[in-house]
């Protein structure tokens, strides 16, 4: 038997980790697997060494008072990888985590094959990290194809698979009549994966609900959830009691709700893809602490946060971001997007030409080839 140890660091890791071991579960069965996973690899059946909620820690403040507690689960993970003896070890996102443990993996077992799955933002902060990479990384697969300059300068074998959730999906119809009425249109709602996102977003979003709702009569809001998050939200709409909001958590009536939607409010992310993937308007919100906030500006060489706006350069979807995050902006840009049918088809247009950059249509394939090629 091969072994492949997946390591991810948090839900949009696994996430995507999940559609690439997929694929290669559904085509190899002789290779055996552990992880560091959440929801998405334990339904394929990959038991994980621990929760993924032990790993997930946002913003740099919150690093650095969980520095110890972070360290011992970095060596803990090293150990049990060690362990295991895995062929190769397939990191996925979560740079901070899982290349902190791959490197450690690598200078006590340079035997183990180790590939990363989404490099590191290097276009948009640290550069100098790439060199770094040499020294453990066997393979980078790369999402977008204008990273592949950085990693070529430096002589580390890299492939562009193109993003995974922008592959042709199934578009299976599922009948969503019983959770939403027809009178209804949809406001697909995106907190966050991460505890301290849903706390601090939540509120401002439902604040924004009650203004909007009492213009727009006809709206109902869907909040996408994991299992592991879906009673805080649930627990939010006893509190506030609004008669047009829903929750779900299941991932094929989540793709049905977003494709039926009017329009989309997602945290900044790699949701805001899916959300252009599917032809929907959308705006990005986020709000992190000040500091936080203060480190990240003076670090960034980018001006937006979101991926099609950098590639773009230029806001083609709305950011509204810390102070511009709050329920006025969020009702007075949304009522105006609603209301301007022009600006909307412009979005959605401009959107899909840069996305259609991003696309291979066979990245889980490409991904699954590069980790065949390793053993």
């Amino acid at each position: 038997m091969k072994k492949i140890f997946v390591l991810t660091g948090e839900p949009s890791g696994d996430k995507l980790a999940s559609k690439v071991i997929g694929r290669l579960k559904s085509s190899r069965h002789d290779i055996e697997y552990l992880s560091v996973g959440g929801e998405h690899l334990k339904a394929l059946g990959i038991k994980s060494l621990y929760d993924l909620k032990e790993v997930t820690y946002l913003g740099f403040t919150r690093v650095l008072l969980n520095i110890l507690k972070i360290n011992k689960k970095i060596n803990n993970t090293v150990k049990e990888i060690i362990k295991f003896k895995p062929d190769i070890l397939f990191s996925v996102d979560s740079p901070d985590f899982t290349l902190r443990v791959a490197r450690k993996v690598k200078k006590i077992n340079p035997n183990i094959k180790t590939i990363h799955f989404v490099a590191p933002q290097i276009w948009v902060w640290r550069e100098h990290r790439v060199k770094k990479l040499k020294s453990f990384l066997d393979h980078v697969l790369l999402l977008f194809p204008f990273e592949k300059k950085y990693f070529d300068k430096e002589s580390i074998q890299s492939t562009f698979t193109g993003h995974p959730l922008l592959d042709d999906q199934e578009k299976s119809k599922i009948d969503i009549s019983q959770i939403i009425k027809k009178d209804k249109k949809i406001i697909s709602i995106y907190p966050g994966s991460r505890l301290t996102e849903i706390n601090v977003l939540i509120p401002i979003l439902f604040t924004f609900i009650k203004l909007i709702s009492e213009k727009h009569k006809d709206l109902y809001f869907v909040f996408h959830s994991t299992n592991e998050h879906v009673q805080l939200i649930q627990n939010f709409l006893k509190k506030e009691n609004p008669k047009n909001c829903g929750v779900i958590v299941d991932e094929k009536i989540k793709m049905q709700i977003l494709r039926s939607s009017i329009f989309a409010i997602a945290k900044s992310g790699t949701v805001s893809l899916e959300i252009c993937n599917a032809k929907i308007p959308s705006i990005i919100i986020y709000k992190m602490n000040k500091i936080n906030f203060f480190i990240v500006k003076m670090l960034a060489k980018v001006k937006f946060a979101n991926i099609i706006n950098i590639a773009a350069n230029e806001e083609i979807i709305p950011e509204l971001l810390q102070s511009k995050c709050n329920p006025k902006n969020i009702y007075n840009t949304v009522d105006h997007l609603l209301t301007d049918k022009q600006s909307l088809e412009k979005q959605v247009s401009k959107s899909q030409k840069i996305i259609s950059d991003f696309k291979t249509d066979r990245s889980t394939e490409i991904a699954v080839e590069v980790l065949l090629n390793h053993f």
